[in-house]
């Protein structure tokens, strides 16, 4: 009776997994892949070579200098590198609006811009929309209009918001609705929020 043959070490190697993909469609789609994470594992010392590029943006007004990864999106470096969590990590696929930020002075997806990206721009983050211990008039409004209930999605729809304001102080209710297209409430408190929106333009327009 044949003997089981013993396994040697544990699942396909690297190299045995590499030579069998031949040249097929599977192989040439996935082979560049694997030889690039190779080598960028062969570089010396703590850093890989090509692994992390250094980069300096303004967040809030203040520099920041610091190595980022090719893959790394501009919301991973606010929130786990520079402890601003104020722009939240809900669908994570640019589709809710949860992570708006300014980058130099436009609102963007932070989960869907790469880091690498932002070199040498100026990035506004919700906790830089104060002035100070002042409130901005949107953060004043949506406030007194409850324009927001569990909270989660606020800090984008206010991101948001202020830049539609600074374009148009006095926006109609199509275009606050129109502006604020890309951003979703899981709460469904968007009639709160287009008042709020509406009430922060009157602020701005008497100031």
């Amino acid at each position: 009776m044949t003997q089981p043959t013993k396994k040697q070490g544990r699942g396909v190697s690297r190299r045995a997994f590499i030579k069998g993909l031949g040249t097929g469609a599977v192989g040439t789609a996935v082979l560049p892949r694997l030889l690039a994470q190779e080598t960028i594992g062969t570089a010396k010392g703590d850093v890989p070579v090509y692994d992390q590029k250094r980069v300096t943006f303004r967040v809030n007004g203040e520099a920041h200098t610091l190595a980022v990864r090719p893959d790394e999106t501009l919301l991973d470096v606010l929130r786990e590198r520079l402890d601003l969590t104020g722009a939240k990590r809900v669908c994570d696929r640019g589709e809710c609006g949860g992570c708006t930020v300014w980058l130099d002075g436009e609102p963007v997806y932070a989960c869907m811009f790469l880091a690498i990206r932002a070199d040498g721009r100026e990035i506004t983050t919700v906790e830089g929309l104060a002035e100070g211990d002042r409130l901005h008039p949107v953060q004043e409004a949506f406030i007194e209009k409850d324009g927001y209930q569990c909270g989660f999605c606020t800090p984008g729809f206010l991101m948001t918001s202020a830049a539609l304001l600074k374009r148009k102080a006095d926006p109609s209710l199509d275009e606050i609705k129109q502006a604020l297209s890309g951003n979703l409430c899981r709460c469904g408190n968007y009639v709160k929020i287009y008042e709020a929106v509406a009430e922060a333009g009157r602020k701005i327009r008497r100031s």
